[in-house]
């Protein structure tokens, strides 16, 4: 059975974020009103070329309740008017936010992006009044520059495993 190592990692200070700025052209707006199917298209959009379909075979019901619920952030950004990318946000405990979702549409890879949006991710996480971490994980699977990325960005790993693809 082929294998993937997932890396779970973490910054517990806003002052060790390493930001990178947005060009210029690109622009980030908040889903302030949720909807479901906005998250589900945008879940496919970026996620199909990296395998995210979990969410996909699982209860809708569930995957609604929390996007709809307050703990729940999204944000979508474009590119001169395309959907570029686009990040979720999660904190049910109202202390750690998880940047739950994070990616650009395949076709905006490998254009400078990846870090200004994750900086931009990393922002709104600690402007949601409360924070006191912010923590991700990503896998061998995803982009190969995704782990240089957010330890470029200051988050340092805290757990590793290895786990069935």
């Amino acid at each position: 059975m082929a294998e993937q190592t997932i890396w779970y990692l973490e910054m517990r200070d806003p002052d060790a974020h390493r930001a990178r700025a947005l060009p210029e052209t690109f622009t980030v707006t908040e889903c302030e009103i949720p909807q479901f199917a906005l998250n589900r298209f945008l879940y496919e959009l970026v996620g199909a070329q990296w395998q995210w379909d979990e969410k996909l075979e699982g209860d809708q019901n569930a995957w609604r309740a929390m996007i709809e619920s307050d703990a729940h952030r999204t944000f979508v950004a474009y590119y001169r008017g395309a959907i570029a990318g686009y990040f979720e946000l999660y904190r049910p405990d109202g202390i750690n936010v998880e940047i739950l979702y994070f990616g650009l549409v395949e076709n905006f890879i490998g254009m400078g992006f990846g870090a200004g949006l994750l900086s931009h991710a990393i922002d709104q996480a600690w402007r949601w009044t409360g924070t006191e971490r912010v923590w991700l994980h990503t896998c061998s699977l995803d982009h190969p520059a995704a782990l240089e990325n957010y330890q470029k960005r200051g988050f340092t790993i805290y757990d590793e495993e290895i786990a069935p693809c």
